[in-house]
């Protein structure tokens, strides 16, 4: 496993980032196994891990802290705060009162004493941003995170943010955690440069494109609604779309291509992305120790221009294929205020 060093931290971690959004009962309910998942991740070279308080409304972490039990020190732990946890009003979101709430509680659910990489895990648009990066900054200073960063921030809120960072003389953003994929390119025009101005580290998610990517969806083949991630967003996999079936004609070209090159699907997908000069590590989510150990098999494989030449032939770079966000879209588009004048003043005379 080769090391890349974090942004400007200069903490080093693996170009393979073991994420567990599949730990718990939305994926993997036997937590003894994840455990082994972790353990294997580990002794194969995997140090960083990534996790989110809202996966599993806590039980990631849960299972996470008891994973790391006599083995975090060689861990660089990552988390993520945003989504509301829990009934009631202020158990989410970016500001200085739910941050330090839940930033304990994550601490707590970890069974540790610090978070090496805490992640705002969406934008607010309730927060003024420097109110964000002054507690973060805080948190920096009181020991109990030793790095800030943010995760599916356009690239105007990122720039926007070291702005107030260098003005107010506060902590900066080091890392953005985006979607990127062969289906989901369009990071590529805007996003990853701006990340490589700053000197911020990119961990992506998704590089298998919510599954499309793992092998399992072909074209002229059923498709199971009722089973894994299709349960959770049937609009991307329902073969019937016309979105989905242009997918499914790339797979298939892909496909070919991964046979071409000697590998399987998911590993073409996962160094595609770990090829890009922006990417510091690419966060591989199994549910399963076997499907981790099949995507490790891939970590050594170099994909040469020619590869990478026919990749960009089949889907062009900074193009989107599909809207990885699409579950997220942001207050600009889904509030009609925001697009929408009062009717009195939308006459040009």
């Amino acid at each position: 496993m080769r090391y890349r060093t974090l942004g400007g931290t200069g903490i080093e971690v693996s170009t393979h980032c073991l994420g567990t959004m599949m730990f718990g009962a939305v994926g993997n309910p036997d937590h003894d196994d994840c455990v082994r998942i972790v353990h294997t991740a580990l002794d194969e070279g995997i140090n960083f891990v990534d996790t989110a308080d809202m996966y599993g409304q806590g039980e990631s972490e849960q299972i996470v802290g008891k994973a790391l039990r006599g083995r975090r020190d060689d861990v660089v732990l990552a988390t993520k705060v945003h989504f509301p946890m829990g009934e009631g009003r202020n158990r989410g979101g970016n500001s200085r009162r739910w941050i330090l709430t839940a930033v304990e509680e994550s601490l707590r659910r970890l069974d540790t004493d610090w978070i090496d990489l805490y992640q705002i895990h969406r934008p607010d648009p309730r927060t003024d941003i420097e109110e964000t990066l002054s507690v973060l900054t805080d948190l920096v200073r009181q020991g109990k995170i030793r790095a800030f960063g943010c995760s599916t921030f356009p690239a105007e809120e990122i720039v926007e943010a070291h702005h107030v960072s260098e003005r107010r003389g506060l902590g900066r953003l080091r890392t953005e955690q985006p979607p990127y994929s062969i289906l989901a390119r369009g990071v590529e025009a805007s996003l990853l440069p701006v990340c490589q101005r700053y000197g911020m580290g990119v961990l992506v998610w998704s590089p298998l494109a919510f599954g499309f990517l793992t092998g399992r969806y072909r074209k002229d083949q059923p498709v199971d609604l009722s089973t894994g991630r299709a349960v959770l967003r049937p609009a991307q996999f329902d073969p019937t779309i016309a979105e989905n079936t242009a997918k499914l004609d790339i797979v298939e070209q892909l496909v070919d291509l991964a046979a071409q090159v000697g590998c399987t699907l998911p590993q073409l997908a996962i160094a595609f992305t770990v090829a890009h000069p922006a990417v510091t590590s690419a966060i591989i989510g199994p549910r399963t120790t076997g499907q981790l150990e099949d995507l490790l098999k891939g970590a050594a494989l170099t994909l040469d221009d020619a590869v990478l030449d026919r990749i960009d032939e089949i889907v062009p770079p900074g193009t989107n294929r599909y809207n990885p966000n699409a579950a997220f879209p942001p207050p600009a588009l889904t509030d009609t205020a925001r697009r929408r004048r009062p009717l009195a003043e939308r006459a040009a005379a």
